[in-house]
């Protein structure tokens, strides 16, 4: 099969997708070089037909599918999705919707927290998935046969295991549970993300204020510098340097250069003049307009109380078959432990019904742990009384 290259071609054959109730959707792209991902194949397939669409395509307008992916009428089923849709909302501003993702839909229906696609493939459509293609490179032309192959497979068996996933989550009555997660994945503050944040991901090895206020400067700074110029972060400054910078803090170019963590000549280039200017504002700012994030978090909590929840959080999962990770985080673990009133999804809609009300009648002695034949369960316990 040929992939479409006509801004024609492509209007017709999202006119036909449009025509059905799902269209299942894969995209296959390159971030090794860039800042964004570099879009080299979509895969779309309706239950009649399948068709490929090469977005590199010279003078191809992507207008029509861009329109189907916010047609309403249209479910557009994807398997881990975040990744493709940060994509259609970076070259096209919009966010797929409605929205399926499977492997969300997996995770409800009990197939635990890290089922591949491939094991879904075969539970739910018997049918093998080679994945010798997995790691080519996509923006090649002309696309090998086994390249074809492999890419309509990604939509093609996508549409077996999304009617199974739908069956069970109908049968179930989880339907709701789903659409919790798609409000997220469909949220374009999802993909919008702030420079001034890039530096939580760094922030918890440094210990000083100082230190913490001029990594959170540098690491916005090479967050809008790769963005400008469209290279990977590490292309600018990887991560190792920018903390040794941070902790540092030179404030000549010459200091810069004595760094063993930097390149040669760097302190002289425009960067390392642009480096010394932020280090030096961020010296200057209020050390109260931060907060470190701490390694230890979570262990001021009742370590004991930590355990018992997580017990509790595997009994519901395996008697409610939803993977852990869906129903709650360690992060809303520990702030149950710390707080009845906590702002932690494990204490709101569905996950409050199955787990936190459970969780704060543990912690608060109202039921207990019972093991029998070694099966965990948990009981009702008599209430304290007074005095």
């Amino acid at each position: 099969m040929l992939p479409v290259t006509s801004s024609a071609e492509l209007a017709a054959a999202c006119a036909r997708l449009a025509a059905h109730p799902y269209v299942t959707v894969d995209t296959e792209f390159l971030r090794e070089t860039t800042y964004y991902s570099k879009l080299c194949l979509i895969q779309m397939a309706s239950p009649e037909e399948a068709i490929l669409v090469d977005p590199l395509a010279p003078g191809l307008d992507l207008a029509p599918f861009f329109a189907l992916m916010t047609n309403p009428a249209v479910v557009k089923v994807f398997h881990s999705a975040r990744q493709d849709v940060e994509i259609i909302w970076f070259m096209g501003h919009v966010i797929p919707t409605p929205l399926f993702d499977t492997q969300v839909a997996a995770m409800v229906c009990g197939y635990g927290d890290s089922v591949s696609y491939e094991q879904l493939v075969s539970d739910l459509a018997r049918a093998r998935i080679d994945k010798t293609s997995r790691f080519t490179d996509w923006s090649r032309r002309p696309l090998t046969e086994q390249q074809v192959n492999y890419a309509l497979g990604d939509v093609t068996h996508l549409r077996a295991v999304y009617e199974a996933l739908r069956a069970q989550l109908a049968a179930s009555g989880r339907e709701d549970w789903l659409a919790d997660e798609m409000a997220v994945l469909t949220s374009p503050a999802t993909y919008d993300t702030n420079p001034d944040d890039a530096w939580l991901k760094l922030g918890g090895r440094l210990r000083k204020t100082r230190d913490a206020l001029v990594l959170r400067d540098l690491a916005a700074w090479r967050e809008r510098e790769a963005r400008s110029r469209d290279v990977p972060r590490s292309r600018i400054l990887k991560d190792d340097a920018l903390i040794d910078i941070a902790v540092n803090a030179p404030r000549t170019a010459e200091a810069l250069g004595q760094l063993r963590s930097t390149p040669n000549g760097f302190e002289r280039s425009r960067a390392g003049g642009e480096i010394i200017a932020v280090i030096k504002g961020a010296l200057d700012k209020d050390p109260r307009s931060i907060t470190l994030p701490s390694k230890e978090r979570g262990r001021s909590s009742n370590g004991a109380l930590m355990d018992l929840l997580k017990v509790l959080l595997k009994a519901v999962s395996e008697n409610e078959k939803v993977a852990p990770k869906l129903i709650a985080t360690t992060d809303d673990l520990e702030a149950i432990a710390a707080d009845d009133n906590a702002d932690a999804q494990a204490l709101k809609g569905w996950r409050r019904s199955i787990f936190g009300e459970r969780a704060l009648a543990l912690k608060h002695g109202r039921i207990g742990v019972v093991v029998d034949k070694g099966k965990v369960s948990f009981v009702d316990l008599p209430e304290k009384k007074a005095g």
